[in-house]
Parts: structure tokens; sequence; C-alpha cells
């Protein structure tokens, strides 16, 4: 899987520009606040239609302009594809090869990414909705009705969290088995599938993150929920929220589910959010990435795109080289400052940015 080519129309300070990348590594160099991260954020939101950074996508058009459009050419294992975004200040839309979709669900899949930046610390060091984002993102790539059934979950939850702040009791005990009933269907595929995702996961990064430090720390993923199928998981979800009814109305939402899940995450035994320092946090979250690629390879057929964005500066010499040595066969777009303070030598695809242009 590659993207051959990148157009950019007033999206962040680009007013009109278009990148060729090479299937290896592609380096996007140049001094602070020039434009490289915002490239490396376009790709990433062809891959899933949303922005790591941006909350609207309307942060996403160029200051004065009224829309914006991001477009690639991509080859994955089936062929040819090309996938397009305009992005306006009412909405946007989306088109594969040519034809316009509705649904952001139709968008997964025919480009995969990994976003790497310093901000990833988040996924260790910040509260669990880091960490369940980091899931939904990685498993709505791989699996549409993973990403339908989260859709579908969050709308149900939001009407049994305002039905919750009804002031009629009788209605709402009436009515809750109703809304659950639903809640459990979908919030059974979540549990099932991140269970899965989560049992491959926590061997590979605990491999990524030994050969990362020599072996000198040892990284553990895991739930905090029992594996189970996704039956198994829907009747204890719906036995779950059944037996609190008082203390959810009493709350006024939904305090037990899906929604409320976490990883756990530890170096050497203790927990990497309260006791990792920066360093090992940033490690450990590499280690994750690295190991969503292999997943990727193994659930999807190929390697999807690495975006690396600024993190060969956080890393000392050691590490850069174990990170290059990772990234062999997998096309990666990487944003740095200085080429040859990373690179050692490695050949790769060079690109420029100055002010929101190639600097040819």
């Amino acid at each position: 899987m590659r993207i051959k080519n990148l157009r950019l129309n007033n999206f962040r300070n680009y007013a009109a520009e278009e990148f060729v990348f090479d299937e290896g590594v592609n380096v996007l160099y140049g001094r602070n606040a020039q434009g490289k991260t915002n490239c490396a954020e376009a790709v990433f939101y062809l891959c899933t239609g949303t922005s790591p950074r941006a909350r609207k996508d309307r942060q996403l058009i160029r200051a004065g302009e009224s829309c914006a459009h991001v477009g690639a050419d991509i080859e994955n294992r089936f062929g040819s594809v090309r996938v397009e975004a305009d992005i306006r200040e009412t909405g946007r839309e989306l088109r594969v090869n040519g034809g316009k979709i509705s649904r952001n669900a139709d968008l997964l899949g025919n480009v995969n990414g990994v976003f790497f930046s310093p901000e990833e610390l988040r996924l260790i060091q910040d509260g669990p909705d880091e960490r369940r984002r980091f899931l939904n993102v990685s498993i709505s790539q791989m699996s549409k009705s993973y990403y339908t059934a989260l859709i579908r979950y969050n709308k149900i939850l939001e009407q049994r969290n305002a039905l919750l702040k009804d002031r009629d009791l009788s209605l709402v005990f009436e009515t809750l088995p109703v809304w659950d009933e639903q809640l459990c269907r979908y919030g059974g595929e979540l549990i099932s599938r991140r269970a899965e995702f989560v049992q491959m996961l926590a061997p590979l990064a605990a491999e990524k993150h030994a050969f990362l430090t020599d072996g000198a720390e040892t990284l553990e993923v895991r739930s905090d929920r029992r594996e189970q199928t996704r039956e198994e998981a829907e009747a204890a979800l719906f036995a779950e929220l059944s037996a609190n009814y008082e203390r959810d109305v009493r709350l006024g939402f939904t305090a037990s589910g899906p929604h409320r899940d976490d990883l756990k995450i530890t170096i050497n035994g203790a927990e990497a959010r309260v006791y990792g320092s920066q360093g090992q946090a940033r490690t450990a979250a590499l280690s994750l990435k690295l190991a969503e690629v292999d997943i990727f390879r193994a659930v999807a057929g190929e390697p999807p795109v690495l975006i690396l964005d600024d993190v060969m500066s956080e890393l000392d010499l050691a590490r850069r080289r174990k990170l290059l040595a990772q990234i062999d066969g997998i096309q990666t777009i990487l944003t740095c400052t200085h080429t040859e303070k990373v690179l050692f030598g490695k050949k790769v695809n060079k690109i420029r940015i100055v002010s929101g242009h190639i600097a040819r």
C-alpha cells in the first residue's frame, strides 16, 4: 500500500501544491512552522476522514478561503484508487474514484495509516479517552462493521443519557431495557473486537519495546475487561447495565460500558501513566504504533502508510537507528528539520518545505 501523490489546495498554509512520494522513506524537511506537519495531517485525513490535530474540519481551510481540497492517488493490493475530499465551512464531500460517498465508513480501508507525533505521549500519559481513541481509529480502518457499530453505539448512548435525566422515573425505568437491548447489540461488537485487537497488540508491542530498549524494559499492555465473545459481551453488558439503573439515574449518565473502557499499560510492572518518565512514555507509545503497523500488515495483507511527525528529534541516537531498522519495506512519510542529522545516509526521497511550498 502506498500513496503515489498528494494534492493540496487551500489546505492549512498550502495554496496549491502536489507531492510525489516514493514507496520507501519520504522526508519532509525544513524549518519549523513551514507546513511539514500540515502535509502529514492531510495524508492521515485521507486515511481516516478525521484530523489527528483539528477538532473541526473548517480549521483545515486556509485563512481567507472558503474551501480546501485534499486528494491522492493510491496503490493498494486491489489496484489503483483515487481518494478526494472537498472541505467547506458548511460540510465536506468525499469521493472515491470520482464517485461521491455519503458515509465515512466507505472511505476507510482505501489507504490505511498509522500516525505518530510527539503529542502521542497522550496515549500513555493522559486518561482513558486517548487509549480508546487509539483503539477506535486503528480498528475502524480494518473493520467497517466496527466503525458502524461505534457510530450507532454512541448515538444510542446519547439517547440513553438524555433519558436518564428525565424526572419521570416510571418512564425511565420502563424504557431503559428497550435502549439497553440496542446498546448491547453494538456494545458487544466493540468489546469483542477490541479484545481481539489487544490480544494481537500486546505481544507485538512488548517485542517492539524490548527491541527499542535493548531488553532493558518490559512493556505490558492489557485490557481492563476479560476476553469475551460477542455473545458473552452482549449478555454481560446487559446484566451490568440492568444492575445499575438506580446509580445511572442518580448520576444522570451511563457509568459503565465500552465507552468507559481502558487499556492498562505498565513498564517493568509499574503503571506507565503514573510512574513512567517522559522518555519511557515516548518509547512505549512508539512501540504501540509499530505494533499497530504489524497488525495492519497481518489483517489487511499489506503494511499501512506510516506517518512520523517530528519523531526523530525526540529520540536518542540509538533509538533513531533502531526505528529506521523497523520501517524498511514500509512507505513512510517523516517530518524533521535536518535530514542529515537523523537519517545517517539512508537513501530517501527528500522534499524541502518553505512557507507552504515545495522548494524545487
